[in-house]
């Protein structure tokens, strides 16, 4: 199997600068009009799926994604949830229900969380390793529900009898994860089909896919893994770099220096790592070959992107692939013409090369519901 590229649905909203999330920052409002934009585009030029973000500061992934549905065709929505804001029975069942309107497009992105007032508005009052303790528990529960046994389980967060659903889903819809932390790592190893790390540079990351590709394997279990990246991918590097430059000579100092405050509190360990790429600081953000960490200056979350021509955004790709990375969460400023300079630069000389899968393989018919 190649490797498989998917774009994001900026459901926060959308801008040509880098900015941090909330509604001041948008330049183009998250309408339904204009996510089918983005998803119209991303399907167009071959992106596997897309990627939608959860929280407050952004419209829900479930409800925004299924809107999504009819105004695509094959396109895979990569939906992110908080298994502390839902009961894992019910998002079974939301997911099996998901699988039969859209044909069988959808992923499952599992994300715990890392900041703590983001959690407590939902009611989330867990420390962080107790978090990764649930969302274990949740997983067993969600899995056991789509088998073809109603489940029982007994756990320290979760107790059910007989969890079910109407259908298991057809195809069963991968479950994505991320974290950074030892607890985040086990869990993944028992639980997750891909493995997700923000775009550290690759002599970082290298020990984490090995060591958490040795933690499934003891676990008697195979992971994909997957990365998650900006891109700016133009005609030559000169051109590249001008548009970061251009990027980071936007960025409001204040909305800087507030980031860097949010940072230093946070319970999530890969923020922790995102952010000492750059340390705050504007100079020097090159931390890899064409890895530049300007967007984590403002943005929360993934920090970095790909920087250069087509060429060399292209071969960058390729060197995480050889790490084991599989998969590739992309995004750009703005997020329609972004996924244009990249689709007809980089992408379009990985498919010459053949190592990109093909987004048509595989798609599921629609399922019916047994009598």
């Amino acid at each position: 199997m190649g490797l498989a590229l998917h774009w994001f649905l900026p459901t926060a909203g959308d801008s040509r600068d880098v900015a941090g999330f909330g509604p001041v920052a948008h330049r183009r409002a998250p309408t339904l009009e204009y996510l089918a934009s983005v998803a119209r585009s991303a399907e167009q030029l071959g992106f596997t799926g897309v990627l939608t973000p959860t929280g407050s500061w952004c419209e829900d992934a479930w409800l925004s994604t299924a809107a999504l549905i009819p105004q695509t065709t094959r396109l895979k929505f990569l939906v992110a949830f908080r298994p502390g804001s839902i009961a894992p029975t019910l998002a079974a069942q939301m997911a099996s229900t998901y699988q039969r309107l859209s044909g069988g497009r959808l992923l499952l992105n599992v994300v715990t969380g890392g900041d703590a007032d983001e959690q407590r508005r939902f009611g989330d009052w867990l420390d962080h390793d107790e978090r990764y303790d649930r969302t274990g528990e949740f997983l067993t529960v969600l899995r056991g529900a789509w088998s073809d046994r109603p489940l029982d389980f007994t756990g320290r967060h979760y107790r059910v009898e007989g969890a079910t659903v109407l259908a298991p889903p057809d195809p069963i819809p991968p479950l994505y994860f991320g974290g950074a932390s030892a607890a985040a790592e086990h869990v993944a190893a028992s639980h997750v089909d891909v493995y997700l790390a923000w775009g550290e540079p690759p002599d970082m990351v290298a020990e984490r896919v090995a060591r958490v590709r040795r933690l499934a394997e003891e676990a008697g279990r195979t992971l994909r893994f997957g990365i998650r990246l900006h891109v700016i991918s133009r005609d030559t590097s000169t051109d590249a770099w001008a548009e970061a430059d251009r990027l980071l000579s936007a960025m409001d100092d204040r909305a800087v220096d507030r980031a860097q405050r949010n940072y230093s509190s946070t319970q999530s360990v890969g923020q922790q790592r995102m952010a000492a790429l750059h340390g705050g600081r504007r100079e020097d953000l090159e931390v890899s070959p064409n890895l530049w960490a300007g967007f984590g200056l403002v943005r929360s979350g993934a920090g970095t992107g790909l920087v250069g021509s087509h060429e060399e955004v292209a071969q960058r790709i390729e060197e995480y692939a050889a790490l084991g990375f599989s998969e590739f969460i992309l995004s750009g400023q703005p997020h329609v013409e972004e996924a244009y300079w990249f689709a007809e630069g980089a992408g379009s000389l990985l498919r010459q090369r053949g190592v990109v899968a093909d987004v048509d393989a595989g798609v599921p018919q629609n399922a019916a519901v047994p009598a």
